[in-house]
């Protein structure tokens, strides 16, 4: 007797990528999730263009090692911020979600996107990880730096 194997359910597509992209359960601080391995950092600093009132150029450094470490930001957004399928480009100057001010990123990275206007996965509050307030201004600071980097 033969069992023909059909598609994936959309729910369990869901749970797939939202656990590929943080939203599973979260990684201890400072150990990675098992989804994916770090990007290999270079020893290159974060692009600095003019940066808000208030975002200091630590504050960028250190959202570099969030976004590419324990936030687990690039496991969607990629290792550089360039996008992949399941998550928009962060480099560029097309925002699809927010309008790309400071504010409006700090406000994303603690709320999530429920519903992606355009990429198939949501992101979860805190991109799934456990960041405190000064995580999220700054993984926020080095995404704005990316983007505004001139």
């Amino acid at each position: 007797m033969s069992r023909k194997v059909g598609r994936f359910s959309p729910v369990l597509t869901l749970a797939l990528i939202t656990y590929a992209c943080g939203g599973g359960e979260p990684a201890p601080q400072g150990e990675m999730a098992p989804s994916a391995a770090p990007p290999t950092q270079t020893s290159a600093a974060a692009p600095m263009g003019a940066l808000p009132e208030g975002v200091t150029a630590e504050m960028v450094t250190q959202g570099q090692q969030i976004f590419t470490g324990a936030g687990l930001c690039y496991t969607c957004h990629g290792p550089d911020g360039t996008g992949t399928p399941l998550a928009p480009n962060l480099t560029d100057v097309t925002w699809i979600n927010v309008d790309g001010s400071y504010e409006a990123i700090v406000g994303v990275v603690t709320s999530g996107v429920a519903q992606p206007e355009e990429h198939p996965a949501p992101m979860p509050p805190l991109g799934g990880a456990q960041l405190t307030p000064d995580q999220v201004r700054a993984v926020a600071a080095y995404v704005y730096s990316r983007a505004h980097g001139g």
